[in-house]
């Protein structure tokens, strides 16, 4: 199989190249093809959600567990009400934060195949602000499951080389709409109970969540014998190759920079924030993924940093981390998971 490569700018969706792309993804849509195109998070790797033969080409294509939920996305409100069930609690969410960055788990109708809600009785949708992303939904008529276009455990794709890295030969279409706004999946939270709690922390946080909802918004993890209702909270996840160390302040990237030579004699990469008017770190081989403090800016180049340590061939990352407070949450949430290997 050929991967064409199709670019793709929000601000010419509407030309005729634009549309004569977005019509040729969406015939492969629909007749039950895989398809990859940009979202304001990361890139997605899509198939019909009502067609559950293309949706097990999602899990063949990634090598995904049969038990990780996929994740629904839909460009209108109508698309919503012939998949869960819409309660006060969720059209306020839906008021609040879309299109956007927030994935909300209800209650599945019958619509719905198993394989994509891993047999649950909820199942996670998201109405993406991704012009490209929404394009591409209409065009298809169809919601459009879509975990992130990698292969599965590793680091997620921000542009569309990345996913033509993993699947060049596997799919046959990758939609290039260049890099993506966030960088980090979307927060995921459960809106099937009483409360709403989040199972996955992304760029909309508890706070935000809060002052919506009127009452302080909780984590959920879970025991290695349950099933996840969300991508993110089980499995290997967002891991490189190489073996990846966290370290809080420069001088500890040192150190640990200092402990790997001496067992390996190999040069780790160094992923650290840039710090202005101080030059540290000078003789390490350094990925500065942000200026100090910019947590958007982190964000958006850490899965990047990841994949270029792989295309790089370095056995060893050591990554500068940052405060666990908001979006310094969903940062941490990732590269724990990386670091750990689960």
């Amino acid at each position: 199989m050929t991967t064409k490569v199709e670019k793709i700018c929000a601000e010419t969706i509407n030309e005729n190249r634009s549309v004569d792309i977005l019509q040729e993804a969406s015939r492969l849509i629909k007749c039950g093809s895989l398809v990859a195109f940009p979202t304001e998070t990361v890139y997605g790797l899509g198939a019909n959600a009502l067609d559950e033969t293309a949706c097990a080409g999602i899990f063949a294509a990634k090598g995904r567990p049969a038990d990780n939920p996929l994740i629904i996305h839909i460009s209108s409100l109508n698309m919503l009400e012939d998949l869960c069930e819409i309660t006060p609690t969720v059209q306020k969410l839906i008021d609040a934060f879309w299109p956007g960055a927030l994935t909300i788990v209800m209650k599945r109708k019958g619509k719905v195949p198993d394989i994509v809600s891993a047999g649950l009785n909820t199942v996670g949708v998201r109405f993406p602000s991704n012009l490209i992303a929404r394009a591409l939904i209409e065009a298809s008529a169809v919601p459009i499951a879509a975990p992130s276009a990698n292969l599965s455990g590793s680091p997620s794709p921000t542009k569309a080389e990345h996913v033509f890295d993993d699947f060049d030969g596997k799919i046959p279409m990758i939609i290039d709409g260049g890099a993506v706004d966030i960088g980090l999946e979307s927060t995921v939270i459960d809106a099937s109970g009483e409360y709403v709690t989040i199972l996955r922390p992304g760029s909309i946080d508890a706070k935000k969540l809060g002052e919506v909802l009127g009452y302080e918004v909780g984590y959920v993890k879970i025991g290695d014998d349950e099933a996840p209702k969300s991508p993110g909270m089980k499995h290997r996840h967002y891991s490189p190759k190489a073996n990846l160390h966290l370290a809080g302040s420069y001088e500890e990237v040192e150190n640990i920079r200092d402990e790997v030579l001496m067992k390996t004699a190999k040069e780790p990469l160094c992923i650290i924030m840039e710090k202005e008017g101080e030059n540290y770190c000078a003789d390490m081989e350094i990925f500065k993924i942000s200026k100090y403090s910019d947590m958007e800016m982190y964000a958006r180049n850490l899965f990047t940093s990841l994949r270029y340590a792989d295309s790089k061939g370095y056995e060893t990352v050591i990554v500068q981390t940052v405060p666990e407070e908001g979006l310094g949450i969903a940062i941490m949430n990732r590269l724990k998971k990386a670091a750990s290997g689960c």
